[in-house]
């Protein structure tokens, strides 16, 4: 597909990243334990028990990925805070040197011309905060309120992008109700609780950005699940709209006003959701944009036998090295839908990308990654033609900068466009990242 359209000249071209996936140095400098470093040390809940201690070392090298993120000609690198290297126990004592990292990163970032995009919460809670309930608990919310101000007015000065928390599907379902990421719990009732304390702690950063006076855009990025029915017949339409209550509606509809989705509720009838007065209102402070990660669309089909009357069905498209399918459309058809749930605000894509089994050639020097180049193209096409029809795509930020700790695979997939040689850290430029500088230059057009 080629839209003969080039992206305009103010259109920002990003990648990301997070914390515990790149930082390391685990234990320097007053950190204190997240949720992901036990995690990593229970047998059987990471690959070949792999931990982030050391991750790709940002905390030392972040000047070196800086100099490459500036070759690049990146536009914004997003990259999120470590809650435990600030606030070790996750509330109280501050950690100073915590900070100071951060204030480097910063620094660093602006002196190269790279906006800087935070992100308060990217799953690594402190350990502590767990230890005393973790997110089915209100505590945690409530602790979040300190934490996010003293992050705004450490770097509120120079950071003008913020997002308060990424993927809360994951930091509560995946997490509490599949068990697949930390702390790895299997209690549908702490996961219902953990959306409602995750929703509320965005809220509750929300209102201190605002009654702060921080100067800035500040929202919040969502991983929806919008499946496509399987069949245009009336029951998969049907069943596809059902698919996307728990796993979108749950987290969008409260940001905009709509409360949580009563049919959902009414199909989980043994699940209560701790909500106080005032929080759904609190939920609610308008944000400025709104943040989409996007890898594949699923397709469902209708099923009475299930118990929302809706089951995944098989499809033939080709997968990633995660096992995802690539459905650039997906894309497509997701930008719409956000745009018309979410009345025109602002879209950003904040992660796309792709997983493959990326080798480094013979001489050590170059990795010959056709596969993700492919993926890459296929979802700018759609990205340029949803902007064509007039969705408000603002920036898109690609997942991600450099191989990382892949949480539960560990550092067995890649995702980067520079290639991590974990043996020694160095930094090797994927064939990606040549394409992608080509494409914030302006020299592919769509």
């Amino acid at each position: 597909m080629n839209t003969g359209y080039t992206f305009s000249k103010d259109f920002l071209w990003g990648t990301a990243t997070a914390s515990f996936q790149v930082e390391g140095a685990a234990w320097e400098d007053g950190r204190g334990a997240s949720i992901w470093d036990t995690f990593c040390r229970t047998p059987g809940k990471v690959a070949f028990g792999h931990t982030g201690d050391i991750a790709t070392d940002q905390y030392h090298r972040y000047a070196e990925d800086v100099q490459l993120m500036r070759e690049l000609g990146l536009g914004a690198y997003r990259f999120s805070v470590a809650w435990p290297r600030v606030f070790p126990e996750g509330h109280g004592t501050q950690n100073p040197k915590g900070f100071d990292y951060y204030n480097r990163l910063v620094d660093a970032l602006l002196e190269n011309g790279i906006q800087p995009a935070v992100t308060l919460f990217h799953w690594d809670l402190p350990q502590a905060l767990q230890d005393a309930g973790g997110w089915p608990v209100r505590e945690t919310a409530l602790h979040f309120e300190a934490y996010a101000r003293a992050v705004f007015d450490a770097l509120g000065d120079r950071v003008k992008s913020w997002i308060t928390l990424n993927e809360p599907w994951c930091a509560s379902l995946l997490s509490h109700l599949i068990g697949q990421h930390a702390p790895g719990l299997q209690d549908e009732q702490l996961a219902y609780q953990s959306i409602h304390h995750l929703n509320l702690a965005h809220g509750i950063a929300m209102k201190v950005f605002r009654d702060g006076g921080y100067d800035g855009q500040i929202g919040t990025t969502l991983n929806l699940s919008t499946p496509r029915p399987a069949t245009s017949r009336d029951e998969d339409v049907l069943a596809a709209d059902r698919a996307a209550d728990r796993d979108s509606r749950m987290f969008l509809d409260p940001l905009f006003g709509r409360g949580y989705p009563e049919r959902h509720l009414a199909a989980v009838p043994r699940v209560k959701m701790p909500i106080h007065s005032g929080d759904m209102e609190l939920i609610a402070t308008p944000i400025d944009f709104i943040g989409m990660n996007y890898y594949n669309e699923r397709a469902v089909a209708f099923d009475p036998e299930a118990p929302e009357q809706f089951r995944s069905a098989p499809a033939y498209y080709p997968v990633t090295h995660m096992e995802w399918p690539i459905t650039p459309q997906g894309l497509y058809r997701q930008l719409h839908w956000v745009h018309e749930q979410t009345g025109g605000i602002p879209i950003y894509i904040t992660e796309n990308g792709c997983a493959q089994d990326d080798q480094l050639s013979a001489e050590g020097t170059r990795v010959h990654d056709t596969g993700r180049i492919d993926y890459l193209r296929s979802h700018f096409q759609v990205c340029a033609k949803a902007i064509q029809d007039g969705v408000p795509l603002k920036g898109y930020f690609l997942w991600s900068l450099i191989d990382n700790f892949e949480w539960a695979w560990g550092y067995t997939r890649r995702f980067g466009i520079v290639y991590c040689d974990y043996t020694d850290l160095r930094r090797v430029p994927k064939d990606s990242y040549y394409y992608y500088r080509e494409v914030i230059a302006g020299h592919e057009p769509f």
